[in-house]
């Protein structure tokens, strides 16, 4: 029996080009490399997410606002344990607690950054309350919330493999409750005043990252220094050229050394 790890990520771009983009699985990989644990990549193309996750008897873990579930990766499989689990920081927490050794996901801090905005959320957040690591579930979800209200920016950025580019951009069309593809598209003034609002949120979260740096402890990565990596490894592949490096180098380049600094745990295996 094979007891490695079994991780399921949602493939972009062609077969032969195969490449990750969505945040919650970034976070997991993330995870996954700083625990140092062997595992394996399943690829599932985006209009396949849904089925997947139903033969894999793995209830919608979020639903939203109109009550229907959300389907969404990362799964994990665990065959030593045979858990299945299909919510990024739950994947965490399991991590952690059945494979303490090495790296410490969960170490001690204060992670007091709070974002608001009057901005409509339209993908469903992972639930804070009642988690074990209560500072880290809030900061994860006041991160999603920050990064999701700036992600039409990131919406006409990846490349979608051809066989399935149409369903695809359909299931994006109904996610985001617009009519069309092209309403995903941010340009000129809208696109520039949008950018300047996240710079400006960005510079919340560059206060907490400055004091030591590159993580938020200094020379050691924890899980919401993760939290924050996947959302720039999203950004790096998602946004214009230019536009990346404009977000590399915000804020005293706080978030270009971030991404740099995660690099040895963003082998996809």
């Amino acid at each position: 029996m094979d007891t490695k790890l079994v991780f399921y990520d949602i493939a972009m771009g062609p077969p032969a080009e195969r490449y990750n983009i969505a945040v919650n699985p970034w976070k997991t990989r993330l995870a996954l490399n700083f625990k140092s644990l062997p595992y394996s990549t399943n690829w599932v193309q985006f209009p396949d997410v849904s089925s997947v996750r139903k033969s894999l008897n793995i209830p919608a873990c979020r639903k939203f606002a109109d009550g229907t579930d959300f389907h969404t990766l990362p799964i994990l499989v665990d065959p030593t344990t045979a858990r299945k689990l299909g919510d990024s920081f739950d994947i965490a927490i399991y991590l952690q607690k059945q494979y303490p050794a090495g790296n410490d996901l969960f170490p001690p801090q204060s992670l007091d950054y709070v974002f608001s905005s009057d901005a409509a959320i339209l993908i469903p957040l992972s639930e804070c309350d009642g988690s074990e690591y209560p500072e880290y579930a809030r900061f994860n979800v006041n991160v999603d919330a920050a990064f999701t209200t700036h992600v039409r920016l990131m919406a006409h950025g990846p490349a979608f493999d051809h066989a399935t580019a149409e369903e695809t951009k359909a299931e994006f069309v109904r996610r985001a409750g617009v009519s069309c593809w092209e309403d995903l598209a941010v340009t000129g003034e809208q696109r520039e005043k949008l950018l300047g609002s996240f710079r400006e949120m960005l510079g919340g979260l560059a206060k907490l990252f400055g004091r030591n740096g590159p993580f938020l402890l200094g020379d050691r990565a924890n899980y919401a220094d993760l939290i924050v990596g996947a959302w720039l490894r999203m950004a790096s592949k998602t946004l214009p050229a230019e536009e990346w490096k404009l977000v590399r180098d915000w804020h005293g380049g706080v978030f270009g050394r971030l991404h740099d600094a995660l690099e040895i745990y963003a082998a996809v295996h």
